[in-house]
């Protein structure tokens, strides 16, 4: 029995009419998806702008003509009831509805039609198939968050029943809990590990000091896809040494769809199935491709909730050999918001300033996991988990690399924890910054 499909058909998701169409989708020729692009687009645009009078109003005046004079939405243009951003014929009673994560600082509740969420879980079942995956039949091991409170954690744990998958909880990365889960590995076969980046690279390192390899104590894992922070190239080769199966890059916004997802040769394929994605300059200007800027996305499909030209709050760059069918994400930089504004008036993303002290700070072991505060211009705060306090040697080290590759005259304090602070759904932030950027 197909019980992922099922659960989704029983709660009024058409899963397989979603297939048919991403079907048709891929089936089109490369000389012709220009022609259907620019009809999607203009058939998602001009059903907001006759359906959707929160829509209306922010396009207000524009030329509608022009697809790059359209405004771009942000969050905050979305912190408002969501009853008001509706579309006529949707009510909050018969969509999908969901809450963002809050990691951009900006949370905001959105919807999605039944449909839309259908295209949504044919494009990832699409994606995991590239990989032998099925979620109908394969185990997955999930390292994510979980409520905590009763009705929460149970209807959660329900979910991953149907699911087929077991959730080890990301609040507890300690070691008598990895052997906790090493053990879960030793009795179950799963087919994939699938979860928050973070915590999968704690897991790794645990495998790495006892001299453990994951494949060979659970021989049915054949991938694992990490999602929802950075992955460092180093972190990368360190599990792919401690499970001895691929790592696999995802990157997605539950208010979008999967937005990237690395294919088996190894390059970041955009969704251009059910999302148009542009990258833009400061000044709004669409960027050739090879270029750096801000993510900016249309959702093709959500025909209950405006997503056209959405600021998704990262920033990215596509590859030159990107083609309207196939475009490939050739870097994630990261959000927005996460830029170190020096004394100087110097600006560098903030996780240039977490990966120089990653490269320092991890390299005897001691250290387990680590965040950057930015609470000054001139002031940050390391706080870390290790077994023994950093040394000043060590510390020194940070500082020396620091003004090498950013600037002098910066103070760094550091503090050790038993544990780092998580997003209620368990996400770790690792760089974050005080400082406003509009007053750089």
């Amino acid at each position: 029995m197909k019980l992922f499909d099922l659960t989704l058909k029983l709660n009024g998701f058409p899963l397989e009419k979603a297939k048919r169409e991403l079907t048709a989708i891929q089936e089109i020729k490369e000389q012709a998806f220009d022609s259907f692009l620019s009809k999607k687009r203009k058939d998602i645009l001009d059903f907001h702008i006759k359906n959707n009078p929160f829509y209306k109003a922010i396009v207000h005046s524009r030329d509608i003509s022009d697809w790059e004079h359209l405004p771009v939405m942000t969050k905050r243009d979305l912190q408002s009831s969501l009853e008001e951003r509706l579309s006529h014929g949707f009510s909050s009673k018969h969509v999908y509805i969901n809450k963002t994560s809050g990691s951009s600082g900006d949370p905001f509740i959105f919807a999605k039609d039944k449909f839309c969420h259908a295209m949504t879980w044919a494009v990832i079942q699409n994606r995991f198939g590239w990989y032998g995956l099925d979620f109908n039949s394969s185990k997955q091991a999930r390292f994510y968050g979980i409520p905590l409170d009763k009705k929460g954690y149970y209807k959660e744990r329900l979910k991953d029943a149907f699911g087929n998958r077991y959730r080890f909880s990301v609040f507890d990365l300690s070691d008598a809990a990895f052997e906790t889960c090493l053990q879960k590995f030793e009795r179950s076969p799963f087919d994939y590990i699938n979860g928050y980046t973070s915590s999968i690279v704690q897991f790794a390192k645990f495998l790495k000091t006892r001299d453990l390899k994951l494949k060979s104590i659970c021989p049915s894992l054949k991938v694992c896809i990490v999602t929802s922070e950075m992955l460092f190239e180093d972190d990368r080769q360190l599990m792919e040494e401690a499970f001895g199966v691929p790592i696999v890059n995802e990157y997605g916004a539950s208010e979008l769809d999967l937005i990237a997802f690395q294919n088996p040769k190894g390059d970041w394929q955009v969704n251009s199935e059910t999302l148009y994605v542009e990258i833009l300059n400061a000044q709004g200007e669409v960027v050739p491709n090879g270029t750096e800027g801000r993510i900016v996305i249309t959702s093709l499909y959500n025909k209950a909730h405006p997503f056209i030209r959405y600021d998704i709050g990262d920033i990215g760059q596509l590859s030159k050999a990107s083609t309207l069918q196939k475009p490939i994400l050739e870097k994630l930089v990261g959000r927005t918001n996460d830029i170190a504004i020096l004394p100087s008036g110097k600006k560098a993303a903030g996780l240039t300033f977490y990966y120089i002290t990653k490269s320092i700070i991890e390299n005897d072991g001691n250290v387990k996991e680590f965040v950057i505060e930015q609470q000054k211009r001139h002031l940050f705060k390391i706080t870390y988990v290790s077994e023994t306090l950093l040394s000043e040697e060590k510390k020194n080290t940070i500082l020396k690399a620091i003004v090498t590759y950013l600037e002098d005259g910066l103070t760094v304090n550091f503090e050790r924890k038993e544990r780092l602070s998580r997003s209620d759904s368990g996400k770790l932030k690792q760089f974050s910054s005080l400082v406003n950027i509009e007053d750089s």
